[in-house]
């Protein structure tokens, strides 16, 4: 087991990793909730069918009374309506002030659920326990909830720390491949930010082999998370060095806007939006072309990506909506080595335009 605490105050929580952790889940949420019995789970269709008897399993051993409540599957989901609808069934079903919202799902469950949870009579306990790649070493940490607007992605949320957040490696089984291989990419952009040894990692571990190395995918999960935890930990707020953590999210979450969350997985966006901040270090100077080719090199080397088909003038105007945006200011996180990147605020907008059809021409090769 490898616990990480998470020391945001007033209330630091543990996210806990380990192989097989989902029968164990009861008891480990009986030592953190104390005698609280009412546990509300939101999940989706897929994970419930999966994992949910597993889960009721473990929560009934340990004398919870758990229900499920389901949301829609998809990013698309990610909506104000959602949350709506979800409290309407908390509110049929009975919950209070002293019942528990538990994520379990992808990192659109986490976010759905972690904002219900802060909203539900002006806010309730929630746990985390992520079932995606992309949830686990990312998503869950840090209390960010929210959902998208059509204009942009994430406008609207709450910060809303999770009593825990418990992982168990192992559910990833069942995931599609492009779906893991997606998840991945976060963990990249932890070690481009952070972590020389996690990038290491992943020049040197194959995807695949990843899926069927237990203690591997282990360790990346917790180097992801140990790196975010740290930023978290100094900056809960994202006043200043939590900033760090949108490398990749700036012209990734444009693309995702764009095309109206069908073309890309999250990670997907985040890996040409990776590229496309490297391709602008490179041009301003910022970083040798030996490290950003290397950059490059290992992102296109999880596999093969969606094709990016968005003109660059629509991804630069959805650019100036991003909520990282400041007095019309368009905020970039750019590498300068791997492991380092600062938070820039001068990229003139033609690098903006000619990064994108970088990621257009690459996309065809």
């Amino acid at each position: 087991m490898i616990r990480v605490t998470i020391a945001v105050q007033p209330r630091p929580y543990d996210a806990i990793i380990e192989n097989g952790l989902l029968e164990r889940v009861g008891q480990q949420l009986r030592s953190v909730l104390g005698d609280r019995r009412d546990l509300i789970v939101v999940t989706v269709p897929p994970v419930r069918r999966k994992w949910g008897k597993k889960l009721m399993t473990s929560l009934s051993a340990a004398g919870f009374a758990a229900r499920f409540v389901e949301m829609s599957d998809g990013e698309r989901y990610k909506k104000l309506a959602t949350v709506e609808q979800l409290a309407e069934k908390l509110s049929v079903l009975g919950a209070d002030r002293n019942s528990v919202v538990v994520a379990f799902g992808g990192g659109v469950v986490g976010d759905v659920a972690g904002l219900l949870a802060s909203l539900y009579m002006r806010g309730v306990d929630f746990v985390q326990i992520p079932t995606t790649v992309q949830a686990q070493l990312d998503a869950a940490i840090g209390g960010k909830t929210g959902v998208n607007l059509r204009t942009g992605k994430n406008l609207v949320g709450t910060y809303h720390q999770p009593r825990a957040v418990l992982i168990d490696p192992a559910v990833l089984s069942t995931l599609p491949e492009r779906e893991f291989r997606a998840g991945l990419y976060e963990g990249l952009k932890c070690g481009v930010i952070g972590n020389p040894a996690l990038f290491a990692g992943f020049e040197k571990f194959q995807v695949k082999a990843l899926r069927r190395d237990p203690s591997a995918l282990e360790w990346v999960i917790a180097e992801s998370v140990r790196l975010k935890a740290e930023v978290v930990s100094s900056d809960e707020r994202e006043s200043g060095l939590r900033r760090v953590l949108n490398f990749g999210h700036t012209i990734g979450h444009a693309l995702e806007t764009e095309s109206r969350y069908r073309r890309f997985l999250h990670g997907e966006a985040v890996a040409w939006g990776m590229i496309a901040a490297t391709h602008i270090a490179a041009a301003t100077g910022r970083i040798d072309s030996t490290a950003a080719q290397t950059i490059v090199e290992t992102v296109l080397g999880f596999g093969r990506l969606p094709k990016v088909e968005a003109r660059s003038r629509d991804i630069v105007r959805l650019l100036k909506r991003d909520k990282k945006t400041r007095n019309g200011v368009v905020h970039f996180v750019l590498p300068t080595e791997i492991g380092k990147v600062e938070i820039v605020n001068d990229v003139p907008e033609q690098l903006m335009v000619e990064a994108v059809d970088e990621l257009r021409r690459l996309s065809k090769s």
